[in-house]
């Protein structure tokens, strides 16, 4: 257990209580409480009357990331860490690293937006990159329990915030870099630049894999200056593919040999995903031969491209809810689509407006039909989050159900033989975020609710 503690409720009998000022909560507000809890120190930025030491500090914060360098890092730098950023992507890409990882028989962990996932530990997280102290335990308590590998996310708000602080990087992944959280970056030379701090950690001996055909790739191979690239002129390069709504057959090359696999994915941006995990596990040691072996046994994650087949159609269950991932989803499906595409999209609240239009008109410029509902409207009033969203509308296709669960059911009522309904933004999300409260809400549990009824229905009338 490691002897640092931020949240008082968490504290235990022996651990120094961490009085951090966030954003929205005050740590010094909870000292006393921590004290009760068994806290037998507290660092804190300012004096406070209490029973045990108080070590007054200019920044808690800072304070805590240094000490837990010092007294962890060296021990949890012992396990193979590998990071992978960019926009989109990364849930995916380092879930299949993952997944062939454990089929290749490394002891491995994945730390993202699915969780913290090692043996049969299967954790919940809050965000992508969790602060820097979660990311401590977890990762300490890997090692202890013969971990020897982690595959991480890592997004640009922990490069930022330096969640990942005193953590050697062996081998960093970027997937792309497209529009996003630029309520936060502001700008995209704010957002390149922090994703760029990603070099700052990877060994001297470390390894990097980009993405050749994103053009920011060039800013990673210039800061880092080695690198193996991956597209359609990379060192694994991209020569053919056949993609169909549940399978895709690709034939890549790689030092003159050319090389033929097939994977339960689907659509041209998961054959970036399952390279970039095709080159990592390379650069891990292991022969292409044997990762393509592997390959029949791995799937995507909960909510990446997620298929039920319903109502004579296909019913897609994907987390896109950038720009760019939800014009990359909706033209893979327009390829591979032999009858109409129907879209269901929102854009969530308290949340970067700029892309509010142009999601809109991606969305109902590239489908033959769109339903636009709410994603998490959190704070804001679902109806002005849809004025933003129908800014960009230049057509007539759509309709307005701000209910997700009647848009999911109309969507699916709509489809028609060979019909694909592509059900975008939330993805493996369990919840729906209403002003502050989650609510329970599954886009997969929908559609397979409403095929169970029907099929009910369906049995009971013959």
């Amino acid at each position: 257990m490691i002897k640092y503690e931020t949240d008082s409720r968490k504290v235990k009998k022996g651990q120094v209580f961490v009085a951090i000022k966030g954003h929205t909560v005050d740590g010094h507000d909870y000292i006393e409480n921590a004290i009760t809890n068994g806290a037998i120190k507290i660092i804190a930025e300012k004096k406070v009357k209490v029973e045990v030491p108080v070590e007054i500090v200019e920044d808690s914060e800072e304070y805590l990331k240094e000490a837990l360098k010092k007294e962890y890092a060296e021990t949890i730098n012992k396990l193979r860490i590998i990071g992978i950023t960019g926009t989109n992507g990364k849930t995916t890409s380092c879930y299949l690293t993952y997944q062939l990882l454990k089929e290749l028989g490394v002891k491995v962990a994945y730390m993202g937006t699915i969780g913290f996932k090692y043996a049969d530990i299967d954790i919940e997280l809050e965000n992508t990159t969790p602060d820097v102290l979660t990311i401590y335990n977890l990762l300490l308590s890997a090692v202890q329990n013969g971990c020897e590998t982690v595959v991480m996310e890592i997004s640009s708000h922990s490069l930022s915030y330096e969640r990942i602080y005193g953590l050697n990087l062996d081998i960093v992944g970027f997937t792309n870099l497209t529009e996003d959280h630029l309520d936060y970056h502001k700008t995209m030379e704010n957002y390149l630049h922090e994703k760029l701090k990603i070099i700052d950690y990877i060994l001297p001996d470390g390894k990097l894999i980009v993405n050749s055909d994103d053009e920011n790739s060039k800013y990673f191979l210039e800061k880092f200056k080695k690198g193996l690239k991956i597209g359609m002129d990379g060192d694994i390069k991209i020569m053919e593919y056949d993609i169909t709504p549940s399978k895709t057959k690709l034939k890549f090359s790689y030092n003159a040999k050319t090389y033929d696999v097939e994977t339960h994915l689907t659509s041209k941006f998961n054959i970036y995903n399952y390279l970039t995990s095709l080159a990592i596990i390379m650069e891990c040691g292991f022969k292409i031969e044997d990762i393509i072996a592997k390959t029949p046994y791995i799937k995507a994650p909960k909510g990446r491209c997620e298929t039920v087949l319903v109502n004579q159609g296909y019913a897609v269950i994907d987390y896109a809810h950038t720009p760019d991932a939800v014009e990359k989803v909706i033209t893979a499906y327009n390829e591979l689509k032999k009858n109409r595409l129907i879209t269901i999209i929102g854009c969530g609240g308290d949340r970067d407006p700029i892309k509010r239009p142009i999601m809109g008109n991606i969305a109902t410029s590239l489908s033959d039909f769109c339903i636009l509902t709410n994603d998490n409207p959190r704070t804001e009033k679902p109806e002005d989050i849809m004025k933003d969203i129908v800014k960009g509308v230049t057509s007539n296709n759509y309709i307005i159900e701000l209910d997700r669960k009647k848009a999911i059911q109309k969507g699916v009522e709509l489809l028609q033989k060979e019909d694909i309904l592509l059900i975008l933004g939330k993805g493996h999300e369990n919840y729906q975020i209403i002003g502050r409260e989650k609510q329970h809400f599954d886009d997969l549990e929908e559609v397979l609710n409403w095929k169970e009824r029907h099929e009910k229905n369906s049995q009971e009338n013959t």
